[in-house]
């Protein structure tokens, strides 16, 4: 029916125009080649194996970690008119069997698959008796032993290959760096593939770290100030955390729901669907929830405790603005953190080079929440890009960081560190600093010290950032043999010696009245008319029982309020608008806008 990619993308997807490498990639995949597709999240990625899969001759076959990613992103293509179906373990066994069929009698464009579902020796009988068009492997960092969700069963998918050698294959993946990027072509047998890597950068997002002070309260007055009535997701570093957050902000009057590993599957899947077809929730999670989360309307993505690695931060913060819209990344961290993920990190049982390996990884988060340039470019730097200008959308940039020369105080933290005994935490070494007699000062002999009593310069929290910042240079480490107690690193000789200095930032004071105001996604003489289409996209969605999202994204909701179409001919123009949905919603639309037109 569609003869080029272009004219596929305008009538079934309605966009204009392809973005970034969609193209390329579409054409290359096309043509028979493999591929491997590094894109940042709300990139494009789908497009570039559904186009090709529907112009090819056969069935696109898409492995996928989750059995929600698939069901999304099958009602999705649905909705488009596409012949799209899954195949995973939640279905009755009549359900798998008419798909299978499906399959098999060539009825199906798209097909979603679990990789342990695909391994299976029924599976493949049925592929190898289909002719296929594509295998799409998505999310395919799992791959990587190195990385941060690790899936044993993708090591399998090796055999694909040699299984299908005439079908072209393509991983994707929104976060790898250069070593997780050489596992997946390695492990995936991907050597002959092109490699298409796109910019890691979302400008539409700005990040924001803060040092923890009254962690609760920091992030309702961020959730009230700037995303009242927003969806967002806040992640927390163990499952009592969650449970604790989403009740307490719900008696605060956000409405939150859980979600962990610790929590009955049917409780898990009934906040998903709550979170996927509600507007407004907020998700209070572990990092059990959110790969391949495909809801492109969540406005704010927080972090109340520290990632463990840049990997995580930039692949859980990407679940943000998926649609291009503004949205913000969020993060209070404090020493503690940091203490104690390196203690979690020491007492696993983990091979030591993995163990190694993920400690540059925490250094490295580390060093990207206490960097006083901007965080883009250090968050860009770390994937391997290069971004030439200060990104102008981070805190830093924002709010430039005040710096001050810290090698004076630096010293009488090392040396405090070292006379002590280089056993203790930063508690009682601030105490020791600031010449407070308590007991266990007094007992441990440590009123005596020459560095008792030698900071009076600087306060408890002062210190304590001291503290968390030669834990993020590396100078000093945190020992979980000793009960996270601190000792001297060898890279703070030539400081204690007098050999360098040092500039540390000076912490913000957190405000009351912190926070800019919320961001409204369209002027003030829109708003009825924004919420006008929003509630249609939900009466539409609560009738079919799918997220408001498939019906329409917000961009194109945003786009039908700046172009207020008064015909389907213009409504057809509206991007995200194809001709399956101006059938199906068209008019519909078309008289929520005229009806507010009038008014």
């Amino acid at each position: 029916m569609y003869d080029t990619p272009q004219a596929l993308l305008q009538s079934i997807f309605g966009y204009q125009h392809f973005r970034g490498q969609q193209a390329q990639i579409i054409d290359h995949l096309i043509a028979g080649g493999d591929a491997m597709v590094l894109m940042p999240t709300g990139g494009g990625k789908s497009l570039c194996y559904q186009i090709p899969a529907l112009l090819r001759q056969g069935m696109g076959v898409v492995i996928s970690p989750l059995i929600a990613l698939m069901q999304d992103q099958v009602v999705a293509l649905q909705q488009l008119g596409i012949q799209a179906q899954a195949l995973h373990s939640a279905m009755d066994w009549q359900t798998q069997q008419h798909v299978e069929q499906q399959a098999m009698n060539g009825e199906l464009q798209l097909l979603y698959v679990s990789p342990e579902r695909l391994l299976t020796s029924r599976c493949l009988d049925m592929l190898k008796a289909t002719q296929l068009s594509l295998i799409a492997i998505d999310e395919a960092h799992c791959v990587s032993q190195w990385g941060h969700d690790f899936r044993p069963e993708y090591l399998q998918l090796d055999s694909l290959q040699e299984l299908f050698p005439q079908v072209p294959r393509v991983a994707l993946t929104a976060t790898a760096d250069g070593p997780t990027q050489a596992e997946m072509i390695k492990r995936l047998h991907l050597q002959g593939a092109e490699q298409f890597i796109s910019s890691f950068d979302r400008p539409n997002i700005r990040y924001r770290i803060l040092q923890k002070q009254q962690g609760k309260q920091q992030l309702l007055r961020f959730i009230q100030t700037q995303h009242q009535d927003n969806a967002g997701i806040v992640y927390c570093g163990s499952r009592n955390k969650v449970d604790e957050l989403a009740q307490w902000l719900s008696q605060q009057g956000v409405p939150a729901l859980p979600y962990h590993a610790g929590m009955s599957a049917e409780h898990r899947n009934q906040n998903q669907t709550r979170f996927l077809q509600e507007d407004g929730l907020v998700m209070v999670a572990t990092i059990a929830f959110g790969m391949g989360i495909d809801k492109p309307n969540v406005r704010f993505v927080a972090h109340v405790d520290l990632p463990k690695s840049i990997e995580a931060y930039y692949q859980e913060t990407g679940r943000a603005g998926r649609d291009g819209l503004a949205a913000d990344a969020w993060m209070i961290y404090g020493l503690q953190d940091v203490v104690w993920l390196r203690q979690r990190l020491m007492e696993s049982d983990m091979d030591e080079a993995i163990k190694r390996s993920e400690q540059g990884k925490l250094d490295a988060m580390l060093g990207l929440c206490e960097v006083t340039s901007c965080r883009r470019q250090s968050l860009l730097a770390y994937f391997g890009e290069n971004l030439a200008e200060p990104c102008g959308n981070c805190d830093n940039c924002i709010e430039p960081v005040a710096t001050f020369d810290g090698t004076e105080v630096a010293r009488k933290a090392l040396s405090c560190v070292y006379r002590s005994g280089q056993r203790y935490g930063v508690s009682h070494l601030v105490d020791v600093l600031l010449g407070k007699p308590t007991d266990k000062v007094k007992h441990a002999g440590h009123d005596q010290l020459s560095t008792f009593a030698i900071g009076q310069e600087l306060d408890q929290k002062q210190w304590r950032s001291v503290f968390r910042q030669l834990l993020a240079q590396g100078l000093v480490v945190s020992d979980p043999a000793n009960f996270g107690g601190l000792r001297l690193m060898p890279k703070c000789r030539p400081l204690l010696k007098g050999e360098a200095s040092l500039q540390l930032r000076l912490d913000r004071k957190v405000s009351s009245k912190s926070g800019s105001k919320q961001r409204q996604p369209v002027a003030v003489q829109d708003l009825g008319l924004w919420q006008a289409l929003r509630d249609q996209r939900m009466t539409l969605a609560q009738e079919q029982g799918v997220p408001p999202y498939v019906i329409f994204s917000d961009a194109t909701l945003l786009a039908m309020i700046e172009a207020k179409p008064q015909s389907l001919v213009q409504m057809n123009h509206v991007p995200g608008v194809g001709e399956k949905k101006l059938d199906r919603y068209g008019d519909t639309f078309l008289a929520v806008i005229a009806e507010h037109q009038s008014t």
